[in-house]
């Protein structure tokens, strides 16, 4: 791949493809989740298991992350990846509105769609983050983690007012021709935003100076990776820690309806005041980078390492506010949870750009599809896992109040422990190369 260095400009066009993926996602899980349920009149369930199932399905990341470092280019699986989340989020649109007709062959379409998004979710996301880790100077990875997620969640925001105007008055129709266009335009948007930004490459099949042997098979190339102690630690890092993230996102609502009292506006509202948190705290990390390469103000771990128990410290006092409800600042309590889990996340994925190139030379794919299938895993396990950890202790302890209590203690314990395993990162590298300037977690910008 060529030496060419990506800047400020550059950084901001490869966000614009989180952005393309965000709007689509936004709309496969939040959009077309409401209509099967509300305007459909179908069980809960069903949007559920299907978004449990795109993320299922990206236990495939290695594997695709692998293809590209086979072929030496990220833009390709980009691209395709694209395509394929596009075509799934039509299809996907299709399948709610057949089964207003035909309920069972509307949802093995939606089976089929569903698991397409999934595939098309893992191979974007991974190559692009891989392109960002090795396009993009170390001092200004921890900035680029921010700007890339921010702009995600733009397209979430951005997709969700604009569609929401759109589909007024709401038909299947004007649903799938919304959802057309969405998927259109985010693919149109990602193919501009990847359009000459990468350089040549040779590809790892091939002899050359930096890669004197031929790529592997997959099998052995995944466990060359899972030999490298950084990655395999890391990889557990990433599944706990997002584990304890995902954990609290369906519950804190209605634990604010249920023992707060407040009304279904309020809790949105709530929901609001912490994603605003969530911006507050990966700005912190953005603003704190330039001095990071100074080392004045730690490094990636220790933000990592921070965020983690800023969450589970603020996730306990979560806890005891159950017991307080009527004199507690819940908003202020959810605002700060939000800044503490926003730096632990940007700070957690800039570490993850730093290590990438950690190991192995030619596994970059491989390295991040094995983070990015942990955190699938974990995502898709969090929900689930809070969810039912609350319906079991209302049930056993005929109380709302110390279930809610219970479950958000055990995800701040879960913060804790992501806390030491990212402290265990650090440490001399695995078999393979080693690492480079400013790698790992090593202060941003080298020594």
């Amino acid at each position: 791949m060529s030496g060419k260095r990506l800047g400020w400009f550059g950084i901001i066009r490869l966000g614009l493809v989180q952005t393309a993926l965000g709007a689509i996602v936004v709309l496969t899980t939040s959009t077309l989740n409401r209509v099967m349920v509300v305007e459909l009149a179908l069980p809960a369930t069903l949007p559920g298991v299907l978004v449990g199932l795109h993320y299922a399905v990206q236990v495939l990341r290695p594997r695709l992350g692998y293809g590209s470092d086979v072929g030496g280019r990220r833009t390709p699986w980009i691209v395709g990846g694209m395509l394929a989340l596009s075509l799934g989020a039509a299809t996907a649109s299709l399948a709610v509105a057949l089964m207003s007709v035909q309920p069972l062959l509307g949802i093995a379409l939606a089976v089929l769609a569903f698991t397409v998004i999934g595939g098309g979710v893992g191979a974007a996301g991974t190559s692009l983050l891989v392109l960002l880790a090795k396009q993009v100077d170390p001092e200004r990875r921890g900035p680029a983690a921010t700007i890339v997620w921010m702009m995600m969640i733009a397209g979430f925001v951005v997709t969700a007012t604009v569609a929401g105007h759109l589909l007024d008055p709401f038909s299947l129709t004007r649903l799938v021709a919304v959802s057309l266009g969405v998927a259109a335009a985010a693919f149109v948007l990602a193919l501009i935003a990847v359009f000459g930004i990468e350089g040549r490459a040779v590809p790892a099949l091939q002899e050359s100076p930096q890669s004197p042997q031929p790529m592997p098979p997959f099998r052995e190339a995944i466990r060359q990776v899972w030999g490298e102690s950084r990655a395999r630690r890391f990889a557990v890092f990433v599944f706990v820690s997002m584990l304890a993230y995902s954990g609290q996102d369906l519950i804190l609502e209605p634990f604010a309806g249920t023992v707060f009292g407040l009304t279904p506006g309020e809790s949105t509202r709530l929901s609001g005041v912490q994603h605003a948190g969530v911006f507050l705290g990966m700005l912190l990390v953005a603003l704190a980078c330039g001095r990071l390469a100074r080392g004045r103000l730690g490094s990636l771990l220790g933000w990592t390492v921070g965020g983690c128990i800023a969450s589970g410290a603020v996730l306990l006092t979560l806890a005891f506010s159950a017991f307080a409800a009527g004199s507690w600042p819940l908003r202020a309590t959810v605002f700060t949870l939000g800044v503490a889990n926003g730096a632990f996340a940007v700070a957690a994925i800039g570490a993850m750009m730093s290590l990438v190139n950690d190991g192995r030379a030619k596994r970059e794919g491989v390295r991040m599809g094995l983070w990015g299938a942990a955190q699938a895993i974990a995502f898709g396990l969090g929900g689930l896992l809070g969810t039912l950890a609350v319906d079991l202790l209302r049930w056993a302890l005929a109380a709302p109040t110390s279930a809610y209590a219970l479950v958000f203690a055990g995800e701040a314990m879960l913060f804790f422990l992501a806390a030491g395993l990212a402290l265990r990162v650090k440490g001399p590298a695995a078999a393979g190369r080693s690492p480079a300037r400013g790698a790992g977690y090593a202060p941003v910008g080298g020594d």
